[in-house]
C-alpha cells in the first residue's frame, strides 16, 4: 500500500497557510489490510479509517459514479486497482487534486499548481456537474481565498447545473453548513456574489437575490442597491470579527425591502416587520440554529429604531429593552447592537466603531439592569402593580442617565 496526503492540506501548504488537518488517500490496499494494520473504520458510505496513532483520516482510493439527483446520488467503488490519478479525478477543483508523498514529492496530474499560481478555481473534470454541493463549496472558497476567481468555464458549468435543476435537490442541512462556514470566512460577501453569478442564490435564498436592483434611500448610499448594501454589512461583520449569529443576522436584516411596492422606492417605509418575518422564515427553512434564527429576527425588526437612539424617549428605549429580553439576556442584546453597528458600517465610508447609538444603548441597558427589582417589588402592596412599578423605575433610570450621561 502507498499513502498520500491530499486535498486542502497540500493546497494550504503550497499557499503558505497553516495546515490544520491532513487527509490521506491509500492506494493498493483493502479494508481487511487496513484493519490488520490497526486502523479504525469510520466511513459509512465508503472505506475511511483513522490512523492508530495520529487519528488522521485515511481513505481507500475510490471512484464515483452518478446514480441519482443531488449530492447523495453516487455509487462509490474502492479497490486496490483504483489508481491515485483516478481518485484525484473525482475531486472538485484542480487546487484540491494535488497529492504529496510521505517524502514530499508532489503529484499533480490536473494542473493544480498552475491554477494556484493563477489564483483560479477550475473544475477537475466534467464530473464536477454531478454534485451540486460543489457550487456551494466554490462559493465558500471564494470567501476564504479572496484573491482567487472562478475560471470562466467553471462558472459556465455551475450555471448549467443550476439550469438543470441540480441545486433544487440540496437538503437544508448541507446548505446551512456551507453557508455557515462561508459566513465565517474573511470576505463572506464573495460567497454571495459567486452564488448570484451562477444563479444559485435565486434558488437557495431568493429573498436575498431579489434585493439586488432595489435602490437604497438617497440619504444613505444611493449609488448602490440594497443587495450591495447587505454585502457591505456582512463584510463589515467579518472585518469586526463578529460571531456567526451576528453575521447571519446581517445577511438577513433587510429582506423585507424586497416587498416594497415599486411606486414607493427608493423609500422603504415600515419594512422592518416584513424583514423580521422573512428572516424567521428563511432561518427555519435552512434549519439555522436557534440562536441564529432568533437574533436574525430581532435585528431585522429592531435595527431601524436602534439607529435613532439619540432621538428616542426613555419610555421607548425601555420598551425596546424589555421586548428584546435585554434584562435577562444582555449578551444577546449586545450582539443585536453589534449587528446594527455593522448595518451602519455598510452604508459606506464609515466604520463599525463610529456608530454613536452603541454607547447610548449600552448605558441605557446598564441603567435598567441596575434597578433593585426586589426592593421595588416589596414596596408594592398589590402584586399586580409590580410590573408597572418596575417599568416606571426603569424609565426613570434611563431618563436620569440621559440628563447626566457621566
Amino acid at each position: 500500500m502507498q499513502a498520500y496526503v491530499v486535498g486542502g492540506a497540500v493546497r494550504d501548504a503550497l499557499l503558505g497557510l497553516p495546515v490544520k488537518d491532513r487527509d490521506w488517500v491509500v492506494v493498493g490496499s483493502t479494508p481487511e489490510e487496513m484493519l490488520a494494520r490497526g486502523f479504525r473504520p469510520v466511513g459509512r458510505d465508503f472505506p475511511v479509517f483513522l490512523h492508530p496513532h495520529t487519528s488522521e483520516e485515511y481513505a481507500l482510493a475510490r471512484t464515483e459514479r452518478k446514480s441519482g439527483r443531488g449530492y447523495t446520488g453516487f455509487v462509490c467503488h474502492a479497490s486496490p486497482e483504483v489508481t491515485l490519478e483516478e481518485d484525484l479525478l473525482r475531486r472538485d477543483l484542480t487546487i484540491n487534486a494535488i497529492a504529496r508523498t510521505e517524502d514530499g514529492t508532489l503529484i499533480d496530474p490536473y494542473g493544480g499548481q498552475r491554477d494556484l499560481a493563477a489564483r483560479l478555481f477550475r473544475h477537475v473534470s466534467p464530473a464536477f456537474a454531478e454534485d451540486p454541493l460543489r457550487i456551494l463549496r466554490v462559493a465558500r472558497f471564494a470567501a476564504r481565498f479572496t484573491d482567487f476567481t472562478v475560471a470562466p468555464e467553471t462558472l459556465a458549468l455551475m450555471q448549467q447545473m443550476v439550469g438543470a435543476g441540480e441545486v433544487d435537490h440540496l437538503v437544508a442541512e448541507r446548505v446551512w453548513q456551507e453557508f455557515a462556514r462561508g459566513l465565517m470566512e474573511a470576505r463572506p460577501a464573495r460567497m454571495i456574489r459567486v452564488l448570484r453569478d451562477c444563479g444559485a442564490l435565486a434558488v437557495i435564498l431568493p429573498e436575498l437575490d431579489r434585493l439586488f436592483g432595489i435602490p437604497q434611500p438617497e440619504k444613505y448610499h444611493p449609488e448602490i442597491d440594497t443587495g450591495e448594501h447587505v454585502l457591505m454589512v456582512v463584510d463589515a461583520a467579518a472585518a469586526s470579527a463578529q460571531p456567526l449569529a451576528v453575521r447571519w443576522a446581517c445577511l438577513l436584516h433587510d429582506l423585507g425591502k424586497g416587498d416594497t411596492p415599486a411606486h414607493v422606492l427608493p423609500h422603504h417605509y415600515g419594512h422592518e416587520a416584513a424583514s423580521a418575518r422573512r428572516a424567521r422564515a428563511v432561518s427555519e427553512r435552512l434549519k439555522a440554529p436557534t440562536e441564529c434564527r432568533d437574533l436574525a429576527e430581532m435585528v431585522a425588526r429592531e435595527h431601524g429604531i436602534l439607529a435613532r437612539a439619540e432621538a428616542l424617549r426613555p419610555e421607548t428605549m425601555v420598551k425596546l429593552i424589555e421586548r428584546c429580553d435585554g434584562l435577562r439576556r444582555p449578551e444577546r442584546f449586545e450582539l443585536m447592537l453589534q449587528a446594527a453597528a455593522c448595518d451602519h458600517a455598510g452604508r459606506g465610508g464609515q466604520t463599525h466603531g463610529d456608530w454613536r447609538p452603541l454607547s447610548h444603548w449600552r448605558a441605557a441597558l446598564a441603567a435598567v439592569r441596575a434597578i433593585d427589582a426586589a426592593t421595588i417589588a416589596r414596596s408594592c402592596s398589590d402584586k399586580k402593580h409590580i410590573p408597572d412599578a418596575l417599568h416606571a423605575a426603569r424609565v426613570a433610570a434611563v431618563k436620569a442617565r440621559n440628563k447626566d450621561p457621566k
